[in-house]
């Protein structure tokens, strides 16, 4: 028929687009698959140049660690640790020097007098029970011990009586000595440094988001401690709490922050929501953004410690998977402020399992 013609134009019309569509979409999905390939390259290639000496600034596009492959994140992340820190674990215990009644309103903490939790309250300890933890944590073969005191900051007569306790646990014992007090002053890092204390705990917590977290001190307030702690020359060691309702970002500034400080040691905590207090319904983070964190921290922060602290009960076999994704040092012993944790022994059980070394400095000159 008449029509003959433009029905045969018409049908080779609609293949060639099919073709063309076909063709469209196998170049895509060709693409796609080879973006997803370069993902997956890209962070197993950034570790080796962060090995070579690269380091990650608020100018890189940091929003890559949140869309990689976790598996390769977590195995460049491992191989930074290797290459920068080794293998040797930093194992720290801690004894909570004073507790409770704490005037500071931070939303997460048992300890603030502003919520109603079943907080312990009791003035610092007595020297005797605080040298004879530390021996104790020294028998175990921890490579350090700290003294973490409740409140804005430790002074008067109770910073005295610290400063005794440091005096004779660096003539008893052989450990390293740390410290969390605070707010404290230049000069009474100055008079805890030479009665033995290497290293100062001071966490910024989160990012500058922080007045959503409390609102009785100021970020910049942690910021200029921090600094005082690497001026009077002691190990620096600041880190934060995720699962806190902070954005990705938050956490990614947050790492950038430590490292623009210089931060040696980083202690990251997943919050364990504490009945009592504003954070008490928050669900728990899960497993696979604790890793992403932790891997994530390693590769803007290569050369410093990257410790685990509370939440440790969120990871598989308590914390094993975090140490093959960044993770190169850890809060032990059988308590951490307000929640139980696994036992020294167990830790270096599953550490020597993964071929790290867990011998302090102090029982290898022997």
């Amino acid at each position: 028929g008449p029509n003959a013609g433009g029905y045969v134009l018409v049908g080779v019309v609609c293949f060639a687009t099919a073709v063309v569509i076909t063709a469209l979409c196998f170049r895509l999905r060709k693409r796609e698959n080879q973006k997803n390939k370069e993902n997956t390259m890209d962070a197993l290639t950034l570790a080796q140049e962060i090995i070579d000496g690269r380091r990650i600034t608020r100018e890189d596009d940091l929003n890559f660690f949140l869309t990689c492959d976790l598996k390769e994140l977590c195995e460049g992340a491992d191989r930074i640790r290797k290459a920068c820190v080794g293998d040797k674990v930093d194992l720290c215990s801690i004894i909570n020097g004073r507790s409770g009644r704490c005037p500071e309103d931070c939303k997460y903490c048992a300890q603030s007098a502003h919520h109603h939790t079943s907080c312990e309250i009791y003035d610092f300890l007595p020297e005797e029970e605080i040298v004879k933890m530390c021996h104790v944590h020294e028998e175990e073969g921890v490579d350090r011990f700290s003294i973490v005191t409740s409140g804005r900051a430790l002074t008067g007569e109770e910073f005295d009586k610290a400063i005794h306790a440091y005096e004779t646990m660096k003539k008893e014992c052989k450990i390293d000595l740390c410290a969390s007090m605070g707010f404290v002053t230049a000069e009474q890092l100055h008079r805890l440094h030479e009665a033995g204390v290497t290293s100062y705990h001071h966490n910024i917590e989160t990012s500058r988001n922080f007045p959503n977290i409390c609102t009785t001190h100021t970020y910049d307030m942690k910021i200029n401690t921090l600094k005082m702690i690497k001026a009077e020359g002691m190990c620096a060691c600041s880190g934060g709490i995720i699962g806190m309702g902070e954005t990705w970002e938050d956490r990614l500034d947050m790492a950038v922050s430590l490292a623009e400080l210089g931060i040696d040691s980083i202690p990251l905590n997943a919050l364990m929501p504490i009945p009592g207090t504003p954070l008490e319904h928050l669900e728990r983070i899960s497993e696979d953004d604790i890793l992403r964190t932790i891997a994530f921290f390693r590769y803007i922060n290569p050369e410093a410690n990257i410790r685990l602290g509370a939440g440790r009960a969120l990871l598989t076999n308590d914390g094993e998977t975090a140490f093959c994704s960044g993770a190169s040092a850890t809060i032990t012993g059988n308590m951490l402020t307000t929640v139980a944790c696994a036992t020294i022994r167990s830790d270096k059980k599953m550490l020597k399992g993964l071929g790290r070394d867990v011998t302090p400095e102090y029982m290898k000159e022997n």
